[in-house]
């Protein structure tokens, strides 16, 4: 009996110990593949990582590449400016000779070129800045009242007529203005809109291509459920107008304004080709005629009314910049 009590309690431990090595030897295994799994984890991870750091660096590269270019780009753009400014203090003599260089010493003219160009010939600069100032103010608010209208209504009705219109206009912005200079001129000539009084009316058929694109783009972004509630209330069309679609047209004026104005005060050879030159003068046509006997340019006086010329310009643009992003931005929404 006690043999077999012992028997008995010998296989019931070999039992227990068989089960005790079969689960620890399934604990090593499963402790084994986790942590092989954990490995091929971390290994995964790494390889990501790396991928995604070479990916950044890859991006930093391209940025910076693109940088320099833009870069390189600008001071190619800067650089005419920056000769204009030089020389607008350098004498005459070494305009010709050392255009790139600063003037100190010997080359510099101080102001005596600024007062040269306003005060040579016959024809007052303080004029041409007058006809320059009227032709560009008129032009613009011309351009921009007719083309708004014209194009909220190509906008809103939308017939057959008005997309032919429409495109006519976005027709014209292709057309270069030498095929049609002489015929103008002419023309122009004919109905004596010779003035800085009737150019702009010149002016608006050149401008309304750019400006009608634009306003038809951001018109058709415009509910039009806005409109029909001023016509429950009463409004006409002109009252609609000018009471709810005008204030709702400010950004994409304001940038259709900055383009036209930086296009007609830079303007030289539609004023040239179309105005009485003995009596009215533009800026550039101004400094086109500073010449002397046989011809001589005195480039240093031209310089420094070119500088002149451009300051406004340029100290505009840097102002109203955002407003051309978001108008332009505001009429590609719907077209």
């Amino acid at each position: 009996m006690k043999k077999e009590k012992k028997a008995t309690v010998t296989a019931a431990d070999a039992t227990e110990t068989i089960g005790k090595n079969e689960t620890i030897g399934k604990t090593k295994e499963s402790f084994a593949t986790e942590s092989v799994g954990a490995a091929e984890v971390a290994a995964n991870v790494n390889i990501s990582e790396i991928l995604k750091d070479k990916k950044v660096s890859a991006d930093k590269k391209r940025k910076n590449a693109l940088s320099i270019v833009l870069a390189i780009i600008c001071v190619i753009y800067v650089l005419p400016v920056l000769a204009v400014l030089i020389n607008a203090f350098k004498n005459n003599t070494f305009v010709k000779t050392d255009t790139f260089a600063l003037p100190f010493g010997e080359m510099w003219a101080g102001f005596s070129n600024f007062i040269k160009g306003m005060t040579f010939g016959n024809y007052p600069f303080i004029n041409s800045v007058i006809n320059s100032v009227i032709i560009t103010v008129l032009s613009t608010f011309l351009i921009v009242l007719c083309t708004s209208m014209a194009a909220w209504y190509i906008a809103r009705v939308n017939s057959r007529f008005c997309k032919l219109i429409y495109y006519l206009c976005v027709f014209s912005m292709v057309v270069p203005f030498q095929m049609v200079m002489f015929t103008l001129s002419k023309t122009a000539n004919t109905l004596k809109l010779d003035t800085p009084w009737t150019i702009p009316i010149i002016y608006l058929g050149f401008g309304a291509g750019l400006a009608i694109f634009m306003f038809v783009g951001f018109v058709k972004s415009i509910p039009i459920e806005i409109e029909e509630a001023a016509a429950i209330d009463g409004c006409g069309s002109l009252r609609t107008y000018f009471t709810v679609v005008f204030p709702m047209l400010r950004p994409t004026m304001i940038s259709v304004g900055i383009l036209e104005i930086m296009w007609i005060w830079n303007d030289y050879l539609l004023p040239y080709l179309v105005l009485d030159i003995n009596k009215y003068r533009t800026i550039p046509i101004h400094i086109q005629y500073l010449k002397g006997s046989y011809g001589t340019v005195d480039l240093g006086a031209s310089m420094a009314l070119i500088l002149l010329s451009i300051i406004p310009v340029i100290i505009f643009y840097l102002i109203c910049q955002k407003h051309i992003i978001k108008g332009v931005a505001a009429g590609a929404v719907k077209g």
